[in-house]
């Protein structure tokens, strides 16, 4: 038996498992399994991968729903020194067969509903021998697939083993990086940030091994605050997994899953009742927004959502606009936590209640301790000077991407004599110690000369009442090179002339960042992550406007 002496995830959730054996672990719909049942049934599963061959390193991508299982085949990876490798479930063949050839998985655990696309591109996979498939009630199968309930019924638990806090965690991301990369952290690493800051923020002593993790998440669940987490977005995205599962997860949570095939507000805030939800983890904005139509229009038939156990709302990742978080402020008495980041790194965060909300602004976050802002030339910005640097996050540094290491030597860097995360941010350095993010740039147009960061000018035209969410593109000029040009939608009421919306951005922003072009469509393009799609929305932009 393990005795759980490196920071290891695997190590964590077993020690946590011991402490609270029957205490809910993740629920779903009208099932629920103890904290013994999960470590049961991940353990089962570990058993299956190592005997279907996998040894420690190896791959597991796991291409699921929200689900249980999704959850049970990383835990029993974790156990088995293997790395899970989450999987886009919205990807087309060609795209899943990178992912699974990219990461060398050997073994894929998916739900049966998958089976087709996997059928199509089997003999285009290059490494993977062992096929798990969970019943979903789809009716497929894909030929010589374990099936998941039976291989688990038919093996005993693995022993629990030492382990290395040098394991590899690693993420695959698309958001950044052109075709999706995977981003590695040690388990040491990855394991302690987390959840140092986890444990900072509740005021709770952070143990020298996960073995005396015990002691401390009894304490929290006597005093009635043992984490009862909802990420209502993709479990196969790090803001899902990281906030709404890993964290919660190593504090003793329950975590509460509901179907994410496609975002329902009025289903998630049913669910925030019904399960009496502690804490939630949404995608800014494309999630804030729709949750405040529905409340206002659940108080105006006069059947209000009980909220009242929820205590904290998470969101990461994209722009979350103090006006949402003013709106979600109205119906719920929550602790609102903004982080800034991306999966190569948090950098900054913001904190807003009732009380806070009125001087909060957009894009506005609380740098971590280990992030600087320095320019493109190595120096380090001035507070208060104006200057635009690079975000440069320290403390939780990416080992690196996968296979790549000329990205790695692009994005993680040495300063000074300490590596950082560089994914491309840029933002002023306020007097006040607070950081303006004003973009990626990528995604920079240059007008004129005049380098125009899209987030900026989204935000502001995002600001609009009528506005429910927006995209900047720069599409080509013959004058000034490229032109600003906005892709957005509206919450369907009335028209929104071009000359109002030029008004409205003229009067938060310079007139040289106003865009001179509106294209509005019924959904501005992202994906389920709710990170921006800009190449689709470039697309539509030049089709409406003719320039394709």
């Amino acid at each position: 038996m393990s005795n759980n002496k490196e920071w290891h995830l695997a190590n964590v959730w077993e020690s946590v498992a011991d402490a609270m054996p029957d205490e809910a672990a993740v629920t779903l719909g009208d099932r629920t399994i103890s904290w013994r049942e999960y470590d049961e049934r991940a353990a089962r599963l570990a058993k299956v991968l190592i005997d279907g061959g996998l040894k420690p390193g190896a791959k597991v991508a796991i291409y699921s729903y929200n689900s249980i299982e999704y959850l049970e085949a990383q835990y029993a990876a974790f156990k088995a020194r293997l790395v899970p490798i989450n999987v886009n479930y919205r990807y087309l063949e060609g795209e899943l067969a990178h992912v699974f050839n990219n990461s060398d998985s050997e073994a894929i655990v998916f739900q049966a509903s998958f089976a087709p696309r996997i059928a199509a591109i089997r003999d285009q996979l290059e490494s993977a021998k062992l096929f798990v498939e969970i019943d979903d009630g789809s009716g497929e199968h894909l030929d010589g697939a374990l099936r998941y309930e039976e291989a688990i019924a038919d093996v005993e638990p693995m022993e629990r083993i030492e382990r290395s806090g040098d394991d590899i965690y690693m993420l695959y991301t698309g958001g950044t990086t052109g075709l999706p990369k995977g981003v590695m952290y040690d388990h040491r690493t990855f394991t302690t940030a987390l959840i140092g800051k986890a444990m900072m923020l509740r005021e709770l002593p952070f143990p020298e091994t996960p073995d005396g993790l015990g002691p401390v998440i009894k304490g929290l669940a006597a005093a009635g605050f043992r984490p009862k987490s909802l990420p209502s977005c993709p479990l196969m995205h790090g803001t899902g997994m990281w906030v709404g599962v890993t964290i919660p997860h190593s504090l003793g949570g329950h975590i509460v899953l509901e179907d994410n095939r496609s975002f329902d507000p009025d289903g998630l805030l049913q669910l925030i009742q019904d399960s009496k939800a502690r804490e939630i983890v949404i995608v800014g904005d494309v999630f804030a927004k729709p949750m405040i139509k529905a409340l206002h229009a659940a108080k105006g038939r006069s059947e209000p959502y009980d909220l009242s156990n929820l205590m904290m709302i998470n969101s990461s990742g994209v722009m979350f606009s103090a006006e949402a978080k003013q709106g979600l402020l109205e119906f719920a008495d929550v602790t609102i936590f903004d982080s800034m980041g991306s999966t190569e790194g948090s950098m900054g965060t913001s904190i807003s209640n009732r009380e806070t909300i009125g001087g909060s602004q957009t894009g506005k976050f609380q740098l971590s301790p280990t992030t600087k802002i320095f320019t493109e030339d190595g120096r380090e910005v001035e507070p208060g000077s104006g200057e635009v640097g690079l975000i440069c996050n320290g403390g939780m540094v990416p080992i690196g991407y996968y296979k790549d290491e000329k990205k790695s030597a692009e994005t993680f860097k040495t300063i000074n004599g300490v590596r950082y995360s560089v994914p491309g941010d840029f933002a002023t350095l306020e007097a006040d110690g607070t950081i303006t993010l004003l973009g990626r740039g990528s995604g920079c147009i240059n007008s004129g000369g005049e380098k125009i960061f899209p987030e900026e000018v989204e935000e502001a035209i995002k600001s609009h009442d009528q506005i429910v969410d927006c995209l900047v593109v720069g599409v080509p000029d013959d004058r000034f090179g490229e032109c600003v040009t906005a892709v957005f939608s509206t919450d369907g009421g009335g028209e929104i002339a071009d000359a109002d919306m030029k008004s409205h951005v003229r009067s938060k922003l310079a007139d040289y960042k106003a865009p001179r072009h509106y294209v509005k469509v019924d959904r501005v393009p992202r994906a389920d992550n709710g990170k921006a799609d800009y190449k689709t929305a470039k697309s539509l932009a030049l089709t409406q406007l003719g320039l394709d």
